[in-house]
């Protein structure tokens, strides 16, 4: 009964309110047929009290929000790692730059300083594919995988381009000395290029409704089961897109300090030139990709481990190389296919290799760890190889 009356009670109010109001809003259209001046006298102050008051509310909810959200991020992605530990070894390696100019340690720091920055590239990646989803990483609900499969067909191909000039140079078997050598190197470098664009399109239309991500399992009623995990994002896709951007930035400060130290290093701790270009600075420079294809797999996201291990060399191969040459090529600077009998070998040898062990489209331990020990191989080989001096 008191529950009612307080009710009733309430009601009333509102109503005298209202009235109140009603009464008020006569009064200022009554007086505002006679003199403006007073209507703005009794209308203004109230309402501008009024409006000051919310947008000030608003104004600082707005600010707590945005300064809780950044807190939030940085704390998410800065201070949820321990490897994050290593990340003012990239500062300390520009101030030993500046200060002392001692390649080597300034070229290992550097080399410490990325590694957490690739991780936290790589996650920073994982967050946006929660938005963005997995998109031109596609491939067949079967085992095998198509990404796969097109990719290594492309690495064989872009093999192919790479042999021919360099056979043809250590043969002497040229038409014209000097002169057949770079045109199959620019001729081969436009084929590659076509092939490469046609890749494309095949992959982001021309074969759209035919590809399902890998971690779809086909059901023996040959339906679609998602066996997704019901992890969600932890940072939203702006944040997710503005720590990429930060991260690359000084990534790519750090790879520039790194490489200007590459001969002081080679010199200050006696390993070949060749060794620290093919082995150590591919590892370091790819480190973000490489730490975003294990932290997809170790997810069993093998679609995009895949997309990202292979794809990264298969766009090196059949895009980036062929198109310095034809760069050269209008800039009148004779570039050319040739990489040296050594590398040439190495490339093909190792191309093979991974075709053959993705032929059956499974991965085991066993096979990684094969993987791996090839890899050491190949860079105790570099390790042990110097270039030929050019005599003419």
């Amino acid at each position: 009964m008191n529950y009612k009356l307080q009710v009733v009670g309430i009601q009333s109010q509102l109503e005298m309110g209202s009235v109140v109001e009603n009464g008020s809003m006569h009064e200022f259209e009554d007086g505002s047929l006679f003199s403006p001046e007073s209507a703005a006298q009794k209308i203004l102050p109230s309402h501008i009290a009024v409006y000051e008051s919310v947008s000030g509310g608003f104004q600082a909810t707005g600010s707590k929000r945005w300064r809780r959200d950044v807190y939030r991020s940085i704390k998410t992605v800065v201070f949820s790692n321990k490897l994050n530990l290593l990340m003012p070894v990239g500062p300390l390696a520009i101030f030993i730059h500046q200060l002392h100019g001692h390649n080597g340690w300034v070229f290992f720091l550097s080399l410490l300083g990325i590694i957490p920055l690739a991780e936290r590239l790589g996650y920073a990646t994982e967050q946006l594919a929660f938005y963005t989803g997995p998109t031109g990483i596609e491939c067949l609900s079967s085992p095998v995988s198509a990404t796969a499969i097109v990719n290594s067909g492309l690495l064989l191909m872009a093999v192919m381009g790479l042999v021919f000039p360099a056979v043809l140079h250590y043969t002497h078997t040229e038409v014209h000395y000097g002169k057949s050598e770079l045109a199959l190197s620019r001729f081969s470098s436009c084929v590659m290029l076509v092939v490469y664009a046609a890749y494309l399109f095949f992959q982001l239309r021309g074969q759209k409704d035919s590809y399902v991500p890998i971690s779809e399992e086909v059901s023996q009623n040959g339906e679609i089961a998602d066996d997704n995990d019901d992890e969600g994002p932890e940072i939203s896709k702006w944040e997710s897109v503005i720590w990429l951007g930060i991260m690359t930035a000084w990534i790519s400060i750090l790879s520039e300090y790194l490489v200007d130290a590459i001969e002081g290093a080679s010199h200050a701790w006696n390993i070949p030139i060749a060794f620290i270009g093919v082995i150590l600075l591919p590892i370091v420079g790819n480190a973000a990709e490489h730490a975003s294809a294990i932290m997809f797999a170790m997810k069993d996201k093998l679609d995009i481990s895949l997309g990202v291990a292979i794809g990264s060399s298969t766009q090196i191969s059949m895009f980036a190389i062929p198109f310095c040459v034809v760069v050269g090529w209008m800039m009148g600077q004779p570039m050319d296919l040739n990489f040296q009998l050594f590398e040439t070998a190495t490339l093909f040898i190792t191309v093979i290799v991974v075709a053959f062990f993705l032929q059956e489209g499974t991965s085991n331990y066993f096979k990684g760890l094969m993987l791996i020990l090839c890899y050491v191989i190949v860079a105790a080989s570099f390790f042990v190889h110097e270039d030929p001096v050019p005599t003419w």
